[in-house]
C-alpha cells in the first residue's frame, strides 16, 4: 500500500498527517478552521485518498500554511518514485452557478497557477488569500504543477468548493496506477 506519515513541529505549529492513496477517501482532520476542514474533506472524498491529520497551530495563518506542506509532503512521499503512476489528471467540475477546472502533473517541478476568482475577503472562517496560499503551499511540498481556474461563478463558496472537487478528481487520476505502465512515467527514466 502506498501510505506515509508527515510529522511537523516548529514553535508555531505541531502537525502529524498521514495518507492512503489506495483506500477510500476518509478524512479525519480538525485544523481548527471549518472552512479548511470542509475542503480537505472534499478533497479525501472525490480524490479517494485518505487523510488524517492531528494539527496545533497559535495563528490561523501559521496552521493553514504548515498543514499544506504537511500534506504536500505526505502525499509526495506516499507516491515513492512515482513508478506505474499516470502522473498526469484532469478534471472539470460544476457547482451550482460555478465551473471550475483543475490540471496536475506529479512532476516533482513546482508550479501553480490558480484562479479561483474570489471576490469577497473570507469565505466561513477563513480569509481568501489563505485558501490560495493553502493551494500554492501545497503545489510546493507536493513538488508538483498544479492548475486550477474557475471558468465562472457567482458565489465564492461554490467556486472554492468546485475548485477543490475538480483538484481532488485531478488529483485522483495522476496518482492512479496504470496497470499497462512499466517503471517511471517519463522518457527521461524520472520524475
Amino acid at each position: 500500500m502506498r501510505t506515509s506519515k508527515v510529522y511537523r513541529k516548529t514553535r508555531e505549529t505541531e502537525i502529524l498527517v498521514s495518507v492512503n492513496l489506495d483506500s477510500q477517501g476518509k478524512s479525519e482532520v480538525n485544523t481548527g478552521v471549518s472552512f479548511l476542514d470542509h475542503m480537505i474533506t472534499l478533497l479525501a472524498t472525490h480524490s479517494l485518498i485518505d487523510i488524517h491529520a492531528e494539527v496545533k497551530g497559535d495563528l490561523r495563518h501559521h496552521t493553514v500554511e504548515d498543514f499544506a506542506i504537511c500534506l504536500g509532503e505526505a502525499l509526495r512521499k506516499a507516491l515513492g518514485e512515482g513508478e506505474g503512476i499516470n502522473r498526469f489528471g484532469f478534471a472539470a467540475v460544476p457547482m451550482d452557478c460555478s465551473l471550475a477546472f483543475s490540471v496536475i502533473d506529479l512532476v516533482k517541478r513546482s508550479y501553480s497557477k490558480i484562479e479561483l476568482k474570489l471576490r469577497g475577503k473570507k469565505i466561513e472562517d477563513m480569509p481568501s488569500e489563505d485558501i490560495y496560499h493553502f493551494l500554492e503551499t501545497l503545489t510546493t511540498s507536493l513538488s508538483a504543477n498544479i492548475h486550477i481556474w474557475v471558468q465562472y461563478g457567482t458565489n465564492d463558496h461554490h467556486k472554492t468548493e468546485a475548485g477543490i472537487k475538480a483538484l481532488a478528481l485531478s488529483l485522483k487520476q495522476a496518482v492512479a496506477l496504470d496497470p499497462r505502465r512499466k517503471g517511471i512515467p517519463s522518457s527521461k527514466g524520472v520524475i
